[in-house]
């Protein structure tokens, strides 16, 4: 994981260092990289429930509470799988699919069990991202009873694909080992980091994301 910088700029709503590391590279990328740092950066941050039916809910609800806390810019985003067979789950839900927010193996198998009869032709899926930026309010709430609420953004990105009936890889985390993109012959967990950013969800997202980063989050 990349050091923190001396004075944040940017703040990425997650704990979870492979996703800092992984948006850290996408947004580096995409030019809109600069002073960025994970919630590790603010030990007394909040855990913001995830509480909302939708990604975009989600995404918002993290940067608007970490912009407020921080008083900076904050950049959060909600992905998950949506499984064809399924009826577009876990979706919101990916990352406690199996009752336990963060075990991603016990999340995997238990969408493999659910589609294990599932023939190969109908095992599609798509990973979908959507990455939001909450600008702070301005004044910060607190020092004005009319404080003008923070300007947001949330754009959406998805990559299609299918699911293996075994994992297969060591990269990536959550359900890169069962998730072959669309034209692909590897899964997502077999691809090099770069080639990953390049087609995944959440690299589509945050790319698209980056201009707001770099004209609003840095003036």
């Amino acid at each position: 994981m990349r050091p923190l910088p001396a004075e944040p700029r940017l703040v990425l709503a997650t704990r979870n260092a492979h996703k800092v590391a992984e948006l850290s590279r996408i947004l580096a990328a995409a030019g809109a990289g600069d002073g960025l740092a994970g919630l590790d950066a603010f030990p007394g941050a909040p855990e913001v429930p995830e509480t909302g039916l939708t990604f975009a809910d989600n995404a918002l609800l993290k940067a608007r509470a970490i912009a407020a806390y921080t008083g900076l810019p904050a950049v959060a985003d909600d992905s998950g799988l949506c499984v064809d067979a399924l009826n577009g789950m876990p979706g919101v839900f990916s990352a406690r699919w199996s009752g336990r927010h963060g075990d991603d193996r016990a999340n995997l198998d238990l969408v493999l069990g659910q589609i294990a009869d599932v023939g190969d032709s109908r095992r599609g899926a798509q990973f979908v991202c959507v990455a939001a930026l909450a600008l702070p309010s301005s004044p910060p709430p607190g020092t004005d009873p009319h404080p003008q609420p923070g300007r947001e953004w949330a754009v959406v990105g998805v990559l299609d694909g299918s699911l293996t009936r075994e994992p297969r890889g060591s990269g990536g985390f959550g359900y890169d080992p069962v998730f072959v993109p669309a034209g692909a012959g590897l899964t997502t967990a077999q691809l090099a980091p770069a080639d990953k950013d390049a087609i995944s969800h959440r690299g589509r997202a945050f790319r698209a994301l980056a201009p707001s980063i770099a004209q609003h989050a840095y003036t």
